[in-house]
């Protein structure tokens, strides 16, 4: 399993929302950007280098919906 694999919880360390925890839902560009979302972040584009991978992961989908994400983050 990669540090940046689908349901991969990340801390974002840049921009806006840095300090938030995120989950990563599926992968753009190898290795480069990645579709996050969570608490209070609607689903976006995110470059891999302004996120931290933690030891945490939760099993979603690009179909998972927002409200089960923020759910399941609590």
């Amino acid at each position: 399993m990669g540090a940046y694999d689908i349901g991969r919880i990340c801390l974002k360390t840049a921009g806006r929302h840095a300090g938030k925890k995120v989950v990563i839902v599926s992968e753009l560009e190898e290795n480069k950007f990645v579709t996050i979302d969570g608490k209070g972040i609607k689903r976006k584009r995110c470059n891999v280098a302004h996120l931290e991978p933690l030891n945490e992961t939760l099993n979603v989908t690009k179909s998972t919906s927002h409200d089960e994400i923020t759910k399941m983050m609590k």
